[in-house]
């Protein structure tokens, strides 16, 4: 008797959201200067991602998930409320921060990774890896039942990247 695969649910992650899954889910998003922070809970099989735009709200923001500083708390609570997921057993992964080439000088790509690592630390959230830096934009699929990633590197980001990355 063969095996009934459950169905993949397929999610394109927008930049300013998050998303969480412990159904087997495909997550997949399109970074260049944004970071993507994954986390993923190995002992209950679900994952989530968030996609953020800039490091910080600034006094005159409104405090939204298009900041770090709001989407890297947003993605660990919905972990904790919907899984259990305890930050020290949760396994990260930083990806994006690329910098454009006319760019020489520190960007907000460099701080989106800063406060990433920063969060991760100050939370106990083991970094197991990043994929950072460097000129090219990055397009992520993020498998949420196995924790596996894949990470397609392109030289320019273009309209059609930010629609289906697979069908």
């Amino acid at each position: 008797m063969k095996e009934k695969l459950p169905k993949t649910i397929n999610y394109h992650l927008e930049p300013g959201y998050v998303y969480v899954s412990g159904t087997g889910s495909v997550i997949r998003t399109v970074v260049g200067s944004c970071v993507a922070v994954l986390l993923w809970d190995p002992r209950r099989k679900a994952g989530g991602m968030n996609h953020f735009v800039h490091p910080r709200a600034h006094h005159h923001d409104r405090p939204t998930t298009r900041f770090g500083s709001v989407a890297l708390p947003a993605l660990l609570r919905m972990m904790k409320r919907e899984f259990g997921s305890v930050p020290a057993e949760l396994h990260a992964q930083i990806i994006g921060g690329a910098n454009p080439l006319q760019f020489t000088h520190k960007t907000a790509a460099d701080d989106n990774v800063a406060v990433a690592r920063s969060f991760c630390d100050r939370m106990g959230i083991r970094v197991v890896s990043e994929d950072i830096g460097g000129h090219m934009g990055r397009k992520i699929l993020f498998d949420t039942a196995t924790g596996q990633v894949a990470i397609l590197k392109v030289q320019q980001l273009r309209r059609e990247d930010w629609g289906q990355l697979i069908h």
